[in-house]
């Protein structure tokens, strides 16, 4: 108690501790007004700055509000990693102005998964355009991609498409080294003069030896045909049984299938080996060869995208154009007979040899019946401007 100094002067010097970063201290000479010798009032100094913690309306204390930055920002990132929808990032960032904040950062938004950017075609505005571009920005590759995609086949805008997805193949981004393998393959954007097969092929084998799966199957017909590259029948099976091999093992790994794993036809007749049997619902027999049936693995967000875009526009991308037939695909033509068509009926369209592949064995092998010529709405028999039009008879062994 100031009882006991009777003769307190008006001014009282008082040292308050201050620490900088370093952990130096000074003193602080503070100025305090008049007391009587009769104040009981305590003053208490202290070495450390103390905060008023607010208290919420339970009682307790909201402890949030001290949790550093990089710990938050930490905590986001994980989750936009491994959001299976976008919603379950966009609830957390309206939860709170800090978590929005946070959440918006480049750090969060570089980890973003595919799922997390997800877009559905009959929800795009320009404020989906507006995040993946941000996103894009942040260096996020799966944004690159998916925004590129939209911008080439989508929105017209090839030049910046093919830009984008470029910034993510030189991150070794498998499925945009993919993707720009089936441009440069097609000439999609300009003539049938722009193809550049060499290209194509030299993006693919980047592609395959990430491991991504349409990459290998496309460098495989490649070499079976010589397509782009010198022919080499034998290499070209390998990457085929490569490709099923990891298609294979990639269902194997997905402990949330709901559907068989591997379906093994039973033969009714007595000392036959077994046949294959069609399975109905979703299955795609890309080991059919080998006497087994796997799931058909889920379409990339990007994939999907042009597939309701188009599907919400009627299935056209624009006059005398077609979609690209194998199911998840979505890519459509950029020009008139852009991709290579089914060499028996001439009804189905494939943007390459992959997609072909796939679509036989999975659906068009059960309904295609040849006819002597098919015209297209103009009345003039093409064949599509696909070097090399695959057989329809050939599988993945």
């Amino acid at each position: 108690s100031l009882s006991f100094y009777p003769s307190l002067s008006t001014e009282v010097s008082v040292f308050s501790i201050m620490r900088t970063r370093r952990g130096l201290c000074y003193p602080q000479t503070l100025q305090l007004p008049n007391m009587s010798s009769d104040i009981t009032k305590l003053f208490t100094l202290s070495h450390k700055r103390q905060k008023r913690m607010p208290e919420n309306t339970t009682g307790g204390s909201d402890y949030f509000d001290y949790l550093p930055d990089d710990i938050v920002l930490s905590i986001l990132g994980k989750l936009s990693s491994t959001a299976t929808s976008p919603s379950d990032f966009i609830s957390v960032l309206i939860t709170c102005k800090r978590l929005n904040a946070l959440g918006l950062n480049s750090v969060v938004l570089s980890k973003a998964s595919n799922k997390t950017l997800s877009v559905q075609a009959k929800n795009w505005c320009d404020s989906a355009h507006g995040f993946l571009k941000r996103c894009a920005d942040a260096g996020n590759i799966e944004a690159c991609y998916t925004l590129g995609m939209i911008r080439f086949y989508c929105l017209q805008n090839r030049r910046s498409g093919a830009s984008i997805m470029a910034k993510a193949a030189m991150k070794s981004h498998a499925p945009s080294l993919y993707s720009l393998a089936v441009i440069q393959f097609n000439g999609s954007g300009g003539t049938k003069n722009d193809k550049d097969l060499r290209a194509g092929v030299a993006l693919c084998a980047r592609a395959a030896f990430l491991g991504h799966i349409d990459g290998l199957r496309e460098l495989g017909h490649c070499l079976q045909d010589g397509y782009g590259v010198k022919q080499n029948v034998i290499e070209g099976r390998r990457f085929l049984v490569q490709a099923n091999a990891r298609e294979l093992a990639a269902v194997l790994s997905n402990g949330n299938s709901k559907h068989p794993l591997l379906t093994w036809s039973v033969n009714p007749v007595a000392n036959q080996p077994p046949q294959i049997r069609v399975v109905s619902g979703s299955g795609c027999p890309l080991l059919s060869d080998f006497g087994c049936n796997v799931p058909v693995k889920e379409a990339h967000p990007a994939n999907r995208f042009l597939t309701e875009w188009f599907e919400n526009r009627g299935g056209f991308p624009g006059q005398g154009m077609m979609l690209c037939s194998n199911t998840g695909c979505g890519r459509p033509e950029t020009r008139k007979h852009e991709f290579r068509r089914c060499s028996v009926c001439g009804v189905v369209n494939y943007c390459s040899r992959a997609c072909q592949a796939l679509d036989w064995k999975f659906r068009h092998k059960a309904e295609c019946a040849p006819v002597e010529r098919w015209l297209n709405a103009e009345g003039e028999n093409v064949a599509g401007d696909g070097d090399g039009v695959v057989n329809v008879e050939e599988v993945d062994r």
